[in-house]
């Protein structure tokens, strides 16, 4: 048997955490088996959630998670054709269960026992609270003949008090996570040491950093350049940052610093800080620090900012003559 699973997310925004972790478990788990997985884009479910741009922001999503899918996507709203034909055989209703909504359209149970007996889909991986849906599926499957799929569960990603993921808890879809600088990576990483949860979960956003920190610091140098919009010669500066926002600040201090004039006392460090410039920066930092220089304030003259990437990192970033330009115009005159 060849194994196929699939995800089927509705096309109503960007993913919530806890569906992208079913996405990252269904890819694992084909991989694992040498299988493949279908992309379903369930758009039937309840067409009054679904949103303009939706399923691409699905797409993106799962792009941006590196999770790739083999087949699809397949559309639910492509389909109606077949649910109708289905829900024929099996009459309107199935016990007490609506199979057609008023409109005429599948209900979501209908036409995703439909899919996963069409498809030939031998696994599903989903969230506890689908577990409700088993008992009814099964039925429906046996009545139309087709072959139920193997269900698999996972435990629920809950924010910090218990309770559904929502953004009162912080970031609660991939969008969210990516808007605060968060490597698809990392995320990535983190679902993947989740695996398959057998209870509920809290999420961690001090894992999900720590582990951001960590895939900007595995960066190719090109991609981190490209990912904070900033040249090549930055890239030790951004190696320091935890996430993509930070990092694209640290590049902006460099290029679009804030004009400083600083205290007179601060001229010594200054002018010491120019006589050395044209060595390598970690030794013009150490040496300027061995003598007892005021580093903040280099740090203020080149950047406006009193809180960034390591010192050298910035004399190494700035041609000379324009760290001294720098230099010399935060003194004041």
């Amino acid at each position: 048997m060849t194994v196929l699973v699939r995800f089927a997310p509705s096309p109503t925004g960007s993913l919530p955490v806890g569906d992208a972790l079913s996405a990252v478990a269904s890819r694992a788990f084909a991989d694992e088996h040498g299988g493949r997985m279908l992309l379903r884009i369930d758009d039937t479910t309840d067409p009054a959630r679904n949103m303009p741009g939706g399923e691409e922001a699905v797409l993106a999503d799962l792009d941006w998670l590196g999770v790739r899918w083999d087949e699809g996507p397949s559309r639910q709203s492509e389909r109606s054709g077949r649910y109708r034909e289905a829900a024929a055989e099996l009459g309107a209703r199935f016990g007490r269960v609506t199979l057609l909504r008023e409109d005429g359209g599948a209900t979501h149970r209908l036409a995703s026992v439909v899919d996963d007996g069409d498809f030939g889909i031998t696994h599903v991986i989903r969230g506890n609270d689908h577990r409700p849906d088993e008992e009814l599926h099964r039925r429906l499957h046996d009545a139309l003949g087709t072959s139920a799929p193997e269900y698999a569960y996972h435990g629920l990603i809950l924010g910090d008090d218990g309770r559904k993921l929502s953004r009162r808890h912080g970031p609660a879809t991939l969008a969210d996570l990516r808007e605060a600088g968060i490597p698809g990576e990392a995320v990535r990483s983190y679902l993947d040491e989740l695996g398959l949860p057998r209870h509920d979960v809290r999420l961690d956003p001090k894992r999900i950093r720590r582990l951001a920190v960590e895939a900007i610091a595995a960066m190719p140098d090109g991609e981190l350049a490209d990912r904070a919009a900033a040249p090549s010669e930055l890239v030790p500066a951004l190696r320091g940052a935890r996430d993509l926002n930070e990092a694209r600040e640290y590049a902006r201090q460099i290029l679009e610093p804030e004009p400083v004039t600083l205290p007179e006392e601060a001229r010594p460090t200054i002018e010491r800080f120019a006589d050395l410039l044209g060595g390598a920066p970690r030794e013009t930092i150490r040496e300027l620090k061995a003598v007892g220089g005021d580093l903040r304030s280099v740090r203020l003259a080149l950047t406006g900012s009193d809180r960034g990437p390591e010192l050298w990192t910035i004399v190494h970033a700035l041609p000379p003559e324009e760290a001294l330009r720098r230099a010399q115009r935060s003194l004041p005159s």
